[in-house]
């Protein structure tokens, strides 16, 4: 049995005194297949040090060189994409070609990283007053932490630390304990890539874990990305300690379905938005919102293509499906369905109760499809995060937006339609961070920001783009004027440069 450890200023580490461990499982079997140690807050405060220690020389390092880095980092990770693939599906348990998918949406933040020298241009302004010129520039935060889930072992944490590292910070990441592996392969290949010892690291563990890196006097900054009830957290006692943070949380996202839509795109959209991942997505949309008369056609064409979802192994290239995450998850998202039928909505689509022949013991759970959802239920007001797709049905498009709007969540939100008015309409109209139309699961591509509106991120920056580049560094604006410019004489008024 495998026992996952640490990577800690250039080396992997071991079990320390007094570290606990968990056991790491394989959802297709539901057998253990590694125990993960659970970093101590004294290993924590190694890797703290590590990545302070490492910081000075890499911030002070020309921001051409760290691009450097980036490139051949790049070039790493697509030439182990494989390998990396086979240990998401292993811990993870999703298909291998949705892990490759993840790998490459995590690339493409490094490809945004590698343009680092001119997105850390300043500004300069020259005689803003006699002999003065301004001049500002970006400069890096100090030591970075991220706290990433199990939903996306590669991607996410690649949203974060291509850019940190980029813009001269040094990283401590803490993975999510379920699937703990895929995070020390990217150290090595970090450290492959030329990237020095120290900048960055991986602790493993749990809240422990967490609450050392929140409060720890040399850690400047703290993304997360995960449930609202633990990022409301994460994002509230960084702040209390003095830490920039953001906290992209929990979702549940509409897909409107107006009755002039191509209803075989739509339903096509709707499998892989809904049902992807085994709905394990902050994006992954949970409610189809039928709008006028197109409810009836649209579950009749619903209902045959989740009947027929192939569940299997994430190995077996013709599952189309995975299992959940683990067998607590397995029976939080059953409860949920559950509930839906105790509450009154319709359960065409049952997927419970699925048992594959020779992975008896496997996580799995088949698709299940809700209609006649009503706002009040539990179902329909709560984060699922599992293959559960509920139909609500509303008279006209105003309805739907207003559906939408009084959600406590506003993550994303997509509609489908051949009306440009009504996607107009919607896009202005909806609140949520990310909107797709006739595209179901908006993420934005690297150059762009990735966050949501309301419950859905806590603070004010956006993770990657543009966004990650402000989180990661601060300004320094420098006024300047040389001896043969001074004045002579104090002056004890406000300072003016005309």
């Amino acid at each position: 049995m495998d026992t996952i450890g640490h990577y800690i200023g250039g080396t992997h580490i071991g079990a320390t005194a007094g570290e606990r461990s968990a056991a790491t499982f394989n959802p297709a079997t539901g057998e253990q297949i590694a125990s993960v140690l659970l970093a101590s807050a004294a290993t924590v405060n190694e890797a703290v040090q590590a990545a302070a220690a490492a910081l000075p020389t890499w911030a002070s390092t020309p921001a051409p060189a760290r691009a450097r880095v980036m490139f051949r980092f790049k070039e790493l990770v697509e030439r182990n994409m494989d390998r990396i693939a086979a240990l998401i599906t292993r811990e993870h348990g999703k298909t291998i070609d949705d892990a490759k998918g993840e790998i490459i949406r995590g690339i493409e933040v490094v490809e945004f990283a590698c343009g680092i020298p001119h997105l850390l241009k300043g500004e300069f302004s020259d005689q803003v007053g006699r002999g003065i010129d301004t001049f500002s520039m970006r400069h890096p935060v100090g030591v970075c932490a991220g706290i990433t889930p199990f939903n996306f072992p590669a991607m996410v944490p690649m949203w974060m630390f291509p850019m940190a590292l980029a813009c001269g910070n040094t990283f401590v990441l803490k993975p999510s304990e379920k699937d703990p592996s895929t995070a020390l392969v990217l150290a090595e290949l970090l450290a492959e890539a030329g990237l020095p010892k120290g900048v960055f690291n991986v602790v493993n563990g749990d809240k422990e874990a967490v609450d050392t890196l929140l409060a720890h006097p040399k850690v400047a900054a703290v993304s997360f990305v995960g449930s609202t009830l633990v990022g409301e957290y994460v994002y509230r006692t960084a702040c209390a300690h003095g830490k920039r943070a953001q906290a992209l949380c929990g979702a549940k996202n509409h897909l409107v379905v107006m009755p002039d839509a191509d209803l075989d795109k739509t339903v096509d959209a709707l499998m892989g938005a809904g049902y992807g991942s085994a709905g394990e997505r902050c994006m992954a949309v949970s409610v189809a919102v039928a709008v006028g008369g197109v409810g009836d056609a649209l579950m009749e064409r619903l209902v045959p293509r989740v009947q027929a979802l192939k569940v299997g192994p994430g190995i077996d290239k013709d599952s189309e499906m995975g299992p959940l995450i683990t067998k607590e998850h397995l029976a939080k998202v059953s409860g949920y369905v559950d509930s839906g039928v105790a509450e009154g909505a319709k359960l065409v689509v049952d997927g419970r109760g699925l048992k594959l022949q020779g992975h008896e013991n496997g996580y799995y759970i088949g698709g299940c499809l809700f209609d006649d959802v009503k706002p009040e239920m539990k179902i329909y007001k709560e984060e699922i995060f599992g293959p559960v797709l509920g139909v609500v049905r509303v008279p006209e498009l105003g309805d739907a937006l207003k559906l939408v709007n009084e959600h406590e969540y506003g993550n994303g939100a997509a509609i489908f339609t051949a009306n440009g008015d009504a996607a107009r309409a919607f896009d202005y109209g909806v609140q949520a961070g990310m909107v797709g139309i006739n595209v179901p699961i908006p993420v934005p591509i690297a150059y762009h920001s990735f966050g949501g509106w309301k419950r859905s991120i806590f603070g004010d920056r956006n993770v990657y783009g543009l966004e990650g580049v402000g989180f990661y560094t601060r300004v320094k604006t420098t006024t300047s004027r040389w001896p043969g410019g001074l004045r002579g004489g104090a002056e004890f008024v406000m300072p003016v440069l005309a």
